[in-house]
């Protein structure tokens, strides 16, 4: 579904990101885990259009599509879509509001099965649904942020750090709800820190230092690792 071949991205004269190359396959939960300023969010960024490739033989393909260079409302209108890090929700806005903005590239108006879909999933919102966004915890931020993005219908959601400031329980409740998102249909490409949780419901896993692949595999594989254990499990 997604492949990345060859991604060079730059801030000025620093390279963030060395030659990436990676692979989405149809239905899967594909982790991406590595240390801050590892490049995962460039990556990301990088993939829903936000950020160019600094290379010409760079190839982002998605569908059969080649993306690098389009803008990110058309790969957003192609079935891709980015929560970013930090939820980034539009605060002096209403939970249905930020739900309606989910839909905006899409043609016509979003029905009631649109919201239902993302009801199920987060029944919270639900019964917030007049509130003001920046009147929400930190946990009914992250799963209204996820829920606008899936009121794109996307076949791919990329989630940039959906753990972020979270309790523990919210924590286990958000990855819950990702792995019921990826049984209901959508492929998913995770950004996490909390590598333990993230190996444990991914199907394989790409680690990432200074902007490189430096290991890739099932991710139950890796989560046996002893050097991924050492580094990035804490143990």
């Amino acid at each position: 579904m997604l492949t990345l071949e060859k991604i060079n991205v730059s801030y000025g004269s620093i390279r963030a990101l060395h030659g990436i190359s990676l692979e989405v396959k149809k239905g899967e939960i594909v982790a991406l885990i590595g240390a801050n300023g590892a490049g995962k969010s460039t990556t990301l960024r990088t993939i829903s259009g936000l950020l160019k490739p600094s290379n010409k033989d760079s190839r982002i393909t998605f569908k059969d599509v080649q993306i690098q260079g389009m803008l990110p409302h058309k790969i957003v209108e192609m079935g891709l879509s980015h929560v970013p890090e930090g939820r980034r929700v539009f605060p002096e806005m209403s939970v249905y509001e930020n739900l309606l903005m989910g839909a905006h590239t899409r043609k016509g108006k979003p029905g009631q099965a649109d919201f239902d879909r993302v009801y199920h999933h987060f029944p919270r919102l639900k019964e917030r649904i007049k509130q003001l966004a920046g009147t929400l915890s930190g946990g009914e931020q992250q799963m209204l942020a996820m829920g606008r993005a899936l009121m794109a219908r996307p076949d791919l959601l990329i989630l940039d750090e959906p753990s972020m400031g979270l309790a523990p329980m919210l924590v286990e409740e958000i990855f819950h709800i990702i792995e019921d998102i990826n049984v209901a249909g959508t492929t998913i490409l995770l950004v996490e820190q909390n590598a333990h949780l993230a190996l444990e419901i991914s199907n394989r896993a790409y680690v990432l230092e200074t902007g490189e692949i430096v290991l890739e595999g099932l991710a139950q594989d890796l989560a046996t690792n002893e050097d991924i254990r050492k580094s990035y499990l804490g143990e």
